[in-house]
């Protein structure tokens, strides 16, 4: 009997390693489940930095939302009299501040001159102190600029667009330089996602693609 058991035992043992060496081989990773280095992706303190308004934030930022290297937008306000403006005040245009958005864009992917380009044509820069049916000089159109390399970029991008021709009268749109920077209610940010029925129905009555493709064509 012991030397029944014995071998018994044996054969259970060398089982038993064949089993934990098959578990070992199946909880070491594959070429495949090895975690692969993730790619780079650019943060908010790596990202460049520019501001528009174009009246309404709310399409502005969902204009800018759509253009290649872009990494976010913010609905806010600058350019005013007033400390943390509230929408009430800027609104009723009381506050000296402009309806904006601060767009953080990937270096590697686009840059300041490109998102000039980007910008023209979601606007109306032949009407002054308004766009499309948001009327006042809170809802004027202007280009921000922080140093001097965007304010040369920005001219140079205005005078270029009123020397072609394009338009049917000169180009009003202000180049002024970025002061602080209001980032607007949570409400109003990422409005036109969501809320995109009261978005639309706001776009729509405003007239804005309808003046758009009267000054620019058909996209």
């Amino acid at each position: 009997m012991n030397a029944m058991n014995t071998a018994w035992r044996r054969r259970l043992l060398a089982s038993a390693a064949l089993i934990l060496g098959g578990l070992l081989a199946a909880c070491e990773p594959t070429a495949a489940q090895v975690p692969q280095p993730e790619v780079s992706k650019p943060t908010v303190e790596d990202s460049g930095v520019a501001i528009f308004a174009g009246g309404c934030f709310w399409c502005t930022e969902a204009d800018f939302d759509k253009v290649p290297g872009v990494i976010e937008t913010t609905s806010g306000y600058i350019g005013g009299h007033v400390d943390n403006p509230t929408y009430e005040q800027v609104s009723a245009g009381n506050s000296g501040h402009i309806e904006a958005v601060r767009v953080r864009f990937d270096p590697s992917k686009t840059n300041y001159a490109k998102l000039l380009e980007a910008f023209w044509p979601t606007i109306d820069p032949i009407t002054a102190n308004a766009q499309f049916c948001d009327r006042g000089s809170q809802y004027r159109s202007a280009i921000f600029y922080s140093n001097p390399e965007e304010q040369k970029l920005a001219t140079a991008s205005k005078d270029a667009l009123e020397k072609s021709g394009r338009l049917p009268a000169p180009v009003v749109t202000e180049i002024l330089a970025a002061s602080t920077f209001y980032s607007a209610e949570d409400y109003h940010q990422d409005y036109y996602l969501r809320n995109p029925l009261r978005y639309n129905y706001y776009r729509n009555g405003c007239g804005r693609d309808q003046r758009l493709e009267q000054l620019w064509g058909k996209k």
